[in-house]
């Protein structure tokens, strides 16, 4: 026969608590949250001002007034990437650091040229540019890859991005301005489907269905 095991009561002085102190239950209860609903706006302002660069909204000269709404973008990307990391949402931390990343890069590299900060000469801008784009395009792909177990909606999302930043880098080599447009529209395709992506999550959020998002390439 098991013997009972007595536990201590409280203190002299000290009133019963039939429940624990509200801040021992908000240490015990579990994180939770969408902080894709902070991610998705962030990604998508940042890719309209990058699209309506490339489309030429804004004259050459005046690239940078895009660059204050870029570093909102990446503020945004990187505050999603530590509330998903805090929730343990590995891959969604990764996708929204890589997002701010590259936001915060094309920043830094807008008001870098335009304020000759790097001490390039004329000839060496179009191969910064190149490089630029170049490195990205191989995280992008690696996203395209990455993302193959989510809803097929991610990877085609990361594929069109990959589309548009090769029609950047055509334009760049062959300096075209018509190849510039055809990236920014192409941006504005994938943006498209970033709000589709941001109402499915906010219907989530708001207690009602998710969107279809498609079924992933890989099930196993």
């Amino acid at each position: 026969m098991a013997t009972p095991t007595l536990t201590p009561g409280p203190a002299p002085g000290q009133p019963v608590r039939l429940v624990p102190p509200v801040e021992e239950q908000l240490a015990r209860a579990p994180l939770a949250g969408e902080p894709a609903l902070l991610g998705l706006p962030s990604f998508i302002v940042g890719a309209v001002a990058f699209g309506m660069v490339l489309i030429g909204v804004v004259p050459a000269g005046a690239v940078g007034a895009a660059v204050p709404i870029l570093l909102a973008a990446a503020v945004g990307s990187f505050v999603t990437t530590i509330w998903a990391a805090r929730l343990g949402h590995s891959m969604e931390a990764g996708i929204f650091g890589i997002v701010g990343g590259f936001f915060l890069s094309y920043a830094l590299l807008v008001l870098g040229l335009s304020h000759s900060w790097f001490a390039l000469l004329p000839a060496a801008v179009l191969s910064t540019q190149k490089v630029f784009v170049i490195s990205w395009m191989v995280i992008i792909t690696m996203l395209v890859l990455g993302t193959l177990r989510l809803p097929v909606i991610y990877t085609a999302l990361f594929a069109i991005v990959d589309v548009a930043l090769f029609l950047d880098l055509l334009s760049i080599i062959q300096n075209s301005a018509n190849l510039s447009k055809a990236a920014g529209w192409v941006t504005m395709g994938f943006t498209a489907v970033a709000v589709y992506t941001f109402f499915s999550t906010a219907s989530h959020a708001t207690g009602g269905k998710e969107f279809p998002l498609g079924r992933p390439f890989l099930r196993t």
